[in-house]
């Protein structure tokens, strides 16, 4: 008997980068059939019961709706302001009334918004973003089974849903904040339309997910010194806005693979302190801007190992087939 939590983020996969980039868009309705199919891999695992987070376009609640079946099904009573503090809102929530585990439809600032108050609930975060990183890009069915194994309690966390790394970011006005991917500083002093797809405005790129198999600002790093997900480590990378001799190719945005040119790049072991000089200038936190620094302001980055519990999908689905969790003998 297990209870999971459904937030699905009816506003990721819709920013400007559609218009700058081939960029893919995922529509509501899609969003819809994605929640139908993890409902169907989560019963057929056990869950007995989900708790959803209402949004504006009602999209895990028409999910259930039409999904049928026997789970029992609850909404949080709660404020939409449709903002990501909505996401943050819910995981804190649902955290607190002691779900099994919790499936996070959205982007990487989706999953960003939802680990600042997950505590030890483990997160299946499932793509429908625009260039995650973090979340994993699977089938709706698959992470459903997956989720249902891990909040069942049957394997061991650790193995399932190990704790992943991530950037703090802390100002000398005492403004923190968090980035489960990476960190850019851009030249840009306004917030503006937020999402990064310039890079060229980027100055420096602190990250703590550098694979060569990912899209995105993380794309440079994962071309030049991979970092998985769950190695105990990061990257800093000084950009260069000259052509120079030290260059990578990256996919920084879907169908885009201009050299990307650096001057240095150092790995981040836990705990060391990055000083961030350049004033003015905005932070950007998995991908958009978010912390405009005013001139004379500084800030520091840093890697910390005790992120949020993601559920690896892949190996939880083998090690509950090897475990005899979908049998019936």
């Amino acid at each position: 008997m297990s209870t999971v939590g459904i937030i699905a983020n009816p506003s990721s996969g819709k920013d400007i980068r559609r218009l700058v980039s081939h960029s893919r868009l995922i529509s509501n309705q899609e969003k819809i059939n994605i929640v139908r199919r993890i409902l169907s891999g989560l019963e057929a695992s056990g869950t007995n019961k989900v708790v959803l987070m209402p949004d504006s376009s009602n999209l895990a609640l028409t999910a259930t709706s039409e999904y049928g079946g026997s789970l029992e099904v609850e909404t949080l009573s709660m404020p939409v302001l449709n903002r990501d503090l909505d996401t943050t809102r819910a995981a804190e929530i649902m955290s607190n009334i002691g779900l099994d585990a919790i499936v996070v439809l959205g982007g990487d600032g989706t999953s960003r918004a939802a680990s600042k108050q997950l505590g030890n609930v483990p997160i299946m975060p499932v793509s429908t973003g625009t260039n995650n990183v973090f979340p994993y890009l699977i089938e709706g069915t698959l992470a459903g089974l997956a989720t249902g194994f891990v909040a069942s309690g049957i394997p061991d966390i650790d193995d399932c849903a190990p704790r992943h790394s991530y950037l703090h970011i802390e100002t000398d006005s005492g403004q923190q904040d968090m980035a489960l991917v990476d960190v850019a500083i851009s030249k840009e002093r306004y917030v503006g339309a937020r999402a990064i797809w310039d890079v060229s405005s980027v100055t420096e790129l602190f990250l703590c997910i550098a694979e060569p198999s990912s899209i995105g600002l993380s794309a440079v790093g994962g071309m030049l010194h991979p970092i998985s997900r769950t190695d105990p480590k990061g990257l800093h990378i000084s950009l260069s806005s000259a052509v120079g001799k030290n260059s990578v190719t990256a996919p920084v945005v879907p169908g885009g693979l201009d050299p990307v040119f650096f001057s240095n790049y150092s790995v981040m072991s836990p705990g060391e302190e990055f000083k961030i000089y350049r004033s003015p200038c905005t932070i950007a936190l998995d991908g958009e801007r978010t912390i405009p620094l005013q001139p004379s302001q500084q800030a520091m980055v840093k890697i910390n190992l005790n992120g949020p519990r993601v559920i690896n999908p892949y190996e939880s689905l083998r090690l509950a087939a090897e475990k005899g969790f979908f049998t019936t003998r």
